[in-house]
Formats: structure tokens, sequence, C-alpha cells
């Protein structure tokens, strides 16, 4: 209590006389605790603390700090003079990248003088950059946990085994390779996790690990394990999955207090009988039954052998293992591939993530439409040796006669498209893209206009539109010296179309044409256009001096008329003109002088979407508000299917916006949000707006107003991001002054509070909860005291705890929102909110204890079962007690009797 009192002392001195009193306050929390990386600042705050406070910060125990700070190296120097340091964490990924990715760390290596922190025994390095293991790491004699997850190691020191003490090692996500024989040493290892490396061979001595309760070999490359895992007696939990095994020992089937055992997606074509009949084997993903495939039968029959792997859980990102054989491998979210056999030369195992597109580096073309989220598959640099086939499901476009559908992909810089084949699910009724690719990058499916294409040689040729066959180009011979490509694309413009965007009914236009080559030089000899006449208009009832030949640039923000500069020519139905270089080509028939302008505003309305927004809460909770963007024709489907579970006004007015144009949501009048969340700017939430995609977010709000004697009547607004470098002459005018960047504005209201059970201050830093007691008195309590001990030492890591413990995320914000000036009360409503759902559980305490160790905390797993084994000793040595009693009683009664 005295040492709280003194952290508490030197948090009010830290802040004193300074700005950043309330924020330096905050990360000094009591029990010897320095929780500094949930500041994006937190090194340069501990240095400030370590010159200022020195003897004070000298006695921390526990230490976090994120390795993505700047000032990491400078604050790694003074982390020796810690004498008493028993947990530290120097963990990156609090950060993330362009494509919503955590960053790691920028930690490469430790200092030296680190094998001075004699008390150490909680490191946690996960998230860096280290490629291999820091050698005073090996000179930490009390070192229990080490966690390395998400870095580079290829591989382990030989001398590995000389932690003797390491009870929970994790090296998950590196690029371990092979594993040292000194690894068997480590004899009171009980969690080892090796999943998502690189393991292709396993050394007989991890069969020594004889306290060993659980073991994650997941996602390597092992095409089998040494007969000594049969030793593991303790072992309870054995993750196979997602490897290259063809077979695994019977000897498993012994271990006596094994209870679940992970065998999924690797190659097994048959299990031993002793393992196929215990009741925890998973298998499903494996060839079994499949025989296999001869080297000399076609590739016909030698696909029909390749096995399936099913990854049926809706995660976005994962891995899966392919050999030679080959393999279809099937993802949750609809995603098939196909490996033929022979694709991959050697075992490799395939990383795949599914992103949220970003217009800054998801270039959309004009008039196209994205058709699904972006698909990353890893690794990029490997060749196969026979193309992977790739079915990408996709929303249907509403406008299939104009438009086809194709998957694109970045190859280096830029944004290439895929020869793809479409197809309609008969039963789902859903559609899918079919591409093939030799290699792996970032795929996407999108909407363009529809492509026409041929190579040109020197002897000349003929390109139609497929779209409208009345437009062709007539290439003459000697018109190039070199082939070279050309794509051709037409974009129907109907007279209706025109007349309402120029409000003029005497104004009519031909399909736009659109041409494109491969080579940056004009055509030798001139090209031969052919364009129907707009609606209407005849060879026979032609007025010429109102027809216009416009040539646009590649944007189409400018807009020529270039109908004095060619030889125009008439037929009945077509007008025929000649050219030397590329680009937009518009005939226009109108009484208009300045067409240029009208066609440009013609053109920038055909790229925009009318929407609607909404903004509704959810009727048993209304601090949850659900904020969309949706096209106009959708609207009403839309408000049918929410209106059971939502509430709210009416949708706004409608708004045009471009395909990836961002917008902002800012909530206003006494009603805020975290406006720590990533996707927060300014205090506004960001939005992409995809015509096809769900443009939709579901937030919890709260007020700082006092919602006890009356409820708060608020708004949410919604504005344009940065204006883009062309937009409609509408659309500018529209963008002057104050409100330039302003869409709509939708009424929000927060009911007034009820009475609840917290709301009186308590002991528990504002909470009062009825009395506490986790577990029995046969395995041990948790008390209420137990419990505060334990939130005083989460954290920064309260969100990952709560989500391993069971609760949603929309629970895990809405308490982020409720207390988001006080991290001690997020921690405590969050613990014990879930302790007092629970408390009947006679499991509960086992799920506080992995939970604490799925996220990290073995510190708190082990300060959690270290409370439950005395309250075990306590228990045992009361009934022994009591027996001793009832004896003695026993003994005297018939003392007296006698």
């Amino acid at each position: 209590m005295q040492k709280m009192e003194e952290l508490l002392e030197l948090r009010d001195e830290c802040g004193e006389g300074t700005s950043e009193a309330p924020a330096l306050a905050g990360s000094c929390l009591a029990d010897n605790r320095l929780n500094l990386d949930v500041y994006p600042d937190g090194c340069r705050r501990f240095l400030q603390l370590f010159k200022e406070q020195q003897g004070e910060v000298v006695q921390v125990e526990f230490l976090r700090l994120s390795s993505n700070d700047s000032l990491l190296d400078t604050t790694l120097d003074s982390l020796p003079h810690l004498k008493h340091l028993k947990s530290l964490v120097l963990k990156g990924g609090h950060a993330r990248d362009e494509f919503g990715s955590y960053q790691h760390g920028s930690l490469t290596s430790l200092p030296p003088d680190f094998e001075n922190l004699r008390c150490l025994t909680h490191l946690d390095l996960s998230f860096n950059r280290l490629s291999t293991l820091p050698s005073c790491i090996l000179h930490l004699p009390s070192l229990r946990v080490l966690l390395v997850s998400h870095n580079s190691l290829v591989t382990l020191p030989e001398d590995f085994g000389c932690l003797s003490k390491l009870t929970f090692f994790s090296a998950m996500k590196n690029q371990l390779k092979d594993l040292p024989q000194s690894i068997g040493e480590l004899s009171m290892l009980q969690d080892l996790d090796l999943s998502e490396n690189a393991l292709e061979l396993l050394p007989e001595e991890i069969g020594n690990l004889h306290n060993c309760t659980e073991l994650d070999l997941s996602g390597n490359r092992l095409s089998s394990i040494p007969d000594s895992l049969a030793n593991l007696k303790s072992l309870r939990r054995l993750h196979l999955h997602s490897n290259l095994l063809v077979t695994v020992p019977a000897s498993l089937a012994s271990l006596p207090n094994l209870s679940r055992l992970d065998l999924q997606n690797n190659c097994l074509r048959a299990i031993p009988a002793e393992i196929q009949t215990l009741p925890f084997v998973h298998v499903r993903g494996n060839p079994l039954g499949e025989t296999e495939p001869s080297p000399q039968a076609g590739n016909c029959k030698a696909s029909a052998a390749v096995h399936c792997i099913v990854i049926n859980s809706c995660i976005s990102s994962g891995s899966f293992a392919v050999t030679s054989e080959g393999c279809r491998v099937y993802l949750a979210c609809g995603i098939h591939f196909y490996f033929p056999p022979g694709a991959a030369s050697d075992p490799l195992r395939i990383y795949f993530r599914s992103l949220t597109p970003d217009p800054q580096w998801v270039k959309l073309r004009h008039h196209d439409v994205l058709l699904s989220r972006v698909l990353e598959l890893q690794p990029h640099e490997v060749q196969f040796q026979q193309e992977v086939q790739i079915w990408m499901p996709y929303i249907s476009p509403q406008t299939p006669h104009k438009h086809q559908v194709v998957v694109r992909t970045l190859s280096g810089q830029s944004w290439s498209d895929l020869k793809t084949r479409v197809k309609r699910k008969r039963k789902s009724k859903k559609c899918v893209a079919h591409c093939c690719v030799l290699h792996f990058s970032w795929f996407l499916v999108v909407s363009r206009l529809v492509q026409n294409e041929c190579k040109v040689p020197a002897e000349g040729t003929l390109l139609f539109s497929s779209v409208n066959p009345h437009i062709k180009v007539v290439f003459p011979p000697g018109v190039t010296k070199e082939p070279r490509s050309v794509k051709l694309q037409v974009l129907p413009v109907s007279a209706e179309e025109i007349q309402e965007i120029t409000a003029n009914s005497g104004c009519r236009a031909s399909p736009l044409l659109y041409l494109s080559q491969d080579s940056m030089m004009d055509f030798l000899k001139p090209v031969r256009i052919q364009l129907p006449l707009p609606p209407g208009v005849t060879g026979q009832n032609l007025d010429r001096s109102m027809l216009h030949i416009l040539h646009g640039d590649l944007e189409g923000q400018t807009w020529k008329d270039i109908t004095s500069e060619v030889v125009l020519e008439f037929t009945y139905l077509y007008a025929v003109f000649e050219v030397t270089h590329f680009s937009w080509y518009w005939l226009w028939y109108t009484t208009k002088t300045y067409i240029g302008g009208i066609a440009k505003k013609v053109y920038e309305r055909l790229r925009l979407y009318q929407v609607n927004f909404i903004a509704l809460q959810r009727k048993r909770d209304p601090e949850q508000v659900l904020l969309q963007c949706v096209p106009k024709h959708k609207v009403d489907p839309v408000l049918k299917k929410l209106q059971h579970r939502y509430r709210g006004p009416e949708p706004s007015d409608v708004v045009e916006m471009f395909e990836g144009e961002q917008f902002f949501a800012a909530f206003e009048q006494g009603i805020s949000i975290d406006v720590d969340r990533p996707d927060c700017v300014d205090g506004r939430l960001s939005f992409i707006f995809y015509s096809h995609l769900k443009n939709m977010k579901e937030i919890y709000v709260t007020s700082p107003v006092d919602r006890k004697d009356q409820a708060v009547k608020g708004q949410v607004s919604f504005y344009r991001g940065a204006v883009p470098d062309s937009i409609p002459e509408d659309a500018s005018r529209k963008r002057k002054g104050p409100d330039s960047l302003w869409l709509a504005t939708l009424p929000i209201k927060l009911p007034q509070l009820k009475p609840r059970w917290d709301e009186n201050p308590g002991p528990l830093h504002g909470f009062s909860f009825p009395p506490l007691n986790l577990g029995n008195a046969e395995t041990g309590y948790l008390t209420q005291a137990n419990l505060l001990s334990i939130a005083r030492r989460v954290g920064a890591d309260w969100q990952s705890i709560g989500l391993n413990l069971g609760l949603t995320y929309q629970q895990i914000e809405r308490i982020g929102y409720n207390n988001r000036e006080d991290l001690n009360k997020q921690i405590l409503d969050m613990l014990f909110s879930w302790a007092q759902q629970n408390s009947e559980d006679p499991d509960c305490v086992s799920k506080l204890t992995t939970a604490m160790k799925e996220s990290g905390r073995q510190d708190i797993a082990d300060e959690i079962e270290a409370i439950i084994e005395l309250g075990r000793q306590k228990y045992s040595k009361s009934i022994r007690r009591v027996g001793l009693e009832q004896e003695s009683s026993t003994e005297d009664s018939a003392i007296a009797m006698m």
C-alpha cells in the first residue's frame, strides 16, 4: 500500500505545473506498474520520468512500452537500471500500415547489459523485427515467460535450453526452419507455441518436455512428427493442423491427459485406428481414403485425386499448405483456389488476407465499379510451375450491358486486368469471377466498360465494338511498322440521360468512344473511325452546322471541338472521320456553340451516383448507432430489412457521389465518439463510398452531458473529404463557402438514463458490485479483492482479454466509451461485469486463466493459478483439521461412555 501511494505521488509530481498532467498521471498506475504503451509518445514520457524521478522509477516492477515509438533505442539504454523489473513488454503493432495491417516495431536487438535484469520473469517482444534472439536473453536467470511472436526469427540459439525456468514460450508467426536439440532441456516448460513457422523437422529431444501441457505446431511444413511426442504424459492439447503430415504415430493415442488433437488440413490419407477412435480428434480437410496419384496419370486423373482443404472459420486472414501433389482450397468467404499437381515444386505455405479497399492504393479508372474487397495472397515472389486458378465471389453490377467483370491485380506499381471468366452459381445465385495466375499479389473484382482489343500488324486490320457493332475502327496497311495492341471501349449514353443532364431537348449525342494503345507513337497513317449518328439524325435530314466531333483528354477534363480539323464523311446512319492518335471521341448534335463545357458536364455526371444517408439507433440500445450511405434505388429495401431492430429519422435528401470518394460522419451537439478509433480522422469517422459495397459502420456514441435528468438531442452530419482534382461544374459551385463540404445532417437522440446498479460510487474506483467469489471451495476461490489485484496489472491488454473472455466487440467498445477518460475504470468495468455474468459457472476461473494466456499475459495467469493453489491448500488443511477434531470428539465420547 505504501508503494502504491508513492507511485501515486510520483504520478502527481510528473504532471504538476504542465499541460500534460492528466496524461502523465494516467500513465503511472498502482502496484509498481508503468503502462506507457497506450501513448504514442510513451518513450518520451518514460525518459522524462526517469530523468526527474529516477529514484522511484528504478523501483518499477512492471513496464509496458510500444516498440513503434521513435525514441525506443534511447529508452533501451535506461532499462537495465530497473533492477527490480519483473515484467517487460516491448511490443509493436500499435500502428497500422496503408493496408490496415499492424506495423511491426523497430526493435532488432537488445543491449548486452539487459542480462542485469536478474528479477525479470516475463518478457514480451512480439510484433518486432528480430532476426535472431538477443544473446542477453539467455542470461536472464529468472525468466519464466518469453514471447517473440510476429518477428523474423529463422533459428533459435543452440544453447536455448539454458533457460531452465521457462514455463511459457511463444514464437508464433516467425520463419523458424528448425529447433535446437537443447529445447528438450526446458524441463519446466508448460506451453510451447511454434505455430505459423517453416518447421520441416522436429528434434527427438522435444519428447523430453515432460511438463508440457499445450504444444502448438500448426501452420508449419511438417511431413512427420517424432515418436518421442508420446513421452509427453502431461500434454493436454496438441495442435498439428495446417501442416504437410502424411502420417501420425499411433502412440499419440496413449497420452493419458490428451483432450484435444488437431490434425485438420494436412495430407493424411489414413489415420491409425487407435487415433480414429478418440472423440477429441479433428481431421477435417485431409484426403482420407484417397489413393496416391500415379506419376503416369494425366493431368485430369491427377487433378481428380487432389485433396480439398476447407477453411470454415470466417476469418479475414490465415494460411494453408500446398505440396507438389496440388490441392483445392475453399475459404468460408466463398473464395476458391485450385493448385494443379506440379504447380508448387516444393512444399509451400500460402498466406491470405482480405483487405478493405482504400482509394490511396486501389486506383479505379473512370466508369469502373468496385465489386469486391481486396484479396492479398503471399508469398509474392514465388513463381508457380503451372497456373493457379482463383475463383472470387463478387456483387453483380447493376448495368451488365454496359460493363464487363474482370479480376484486377497489382503488377509492380500499376494495376492490370486479367483474362476473366464469370459465372452465376445455380443454387446460391452468387456470381463468381475466375482467373489464372503464375504468381501471387493483390486481387480485386471490378466492373469496367466492355473492352475489345486486337493486335494491329503492319498489314492493317479491323476492330469492332461488341457493345455497338456499328462502331468500328479501320487500320489501313502501313499504319505501323511494329505490331501494337489497341483497345476499344464504348459507353452508351441514352437520349433521356442527355436531356436530363443538359435540360435541353435539342441536344443529342452518339455513344462515347475510347481508344487506347500500348505505344507512345502516333500511327504512321490516319486511322478511320465510324460512329453512328446521334438518335433521330440521318444523313438526309442532317444539318452539318449542328454536328460536332469532340476530342477529350485521357481524364475527360477538357473536350475540344475538332470538327474543323478532320474530314467528315456521312452515310445514311454513320459519320466517318480519320485520326492519328487515340483518346476519347464523341459525336454531338446541338445548336449550342460552346459544346465542350456541356460535354464535360455530361461526362462527369455519368460518373456520379445518387445516394441517401441513413442514421438509425438500435431499439434495445440507442447508444448503438448505424450509419450508412445507400444508393437511392436501394434505400427502401435496406430500411425494410432493418426496421425490426432499428429506429431513426427519415433518410437524408439525395446527394451525388463518385465511386471511391471519401466522406466523413461527425457527431455534434452533445454527442461524441471515441477519437482513438483507427477510422477516426480529426474527430470524424472516415468512409469510402463504393456503390456496390456496404458503406456502413455501427458504432457506440456517448455524451459528456449528464443524462440522468434529461435526454440529449444531438445530430450526425456527413461531409465530403478532400475536393477531387476535377469535379463537375454544378458540384464545384456547391463547394464554395463555409459549408462547402457539407452533405447532410440527421438527428440523434440519447434517452434519459435509467438508474443502474453501478451508478453510486463505491470502493472500486466508482464501481459497486455485490460480493464475488468465483470458483468453489474445493478448487479455490477468486475473491473480489483478488480480482481488484488482477485488474491493476491488466493495462492496455484489457480489450484483448475481454474478447478472449467472450465479450463481443460491441460490448468492449461500449465499455471504452462509457469510461473513456479513465483506463482503470475501463478495466474494472470489463472484468467485474464479466465476473458477475459468470459467477455461477464452475469453470469461470479456468476460463479467466486461459483468456490471460491467449492475450499474452502469462504473468497474470500465473498469479491466478498461484491464488487458486493457495486456496486449495487452505481448503485441504481445513478438511484435515475438521477431520482431526471429529476424531478427537469421537474419542472423548468413547472415554465418557467408559
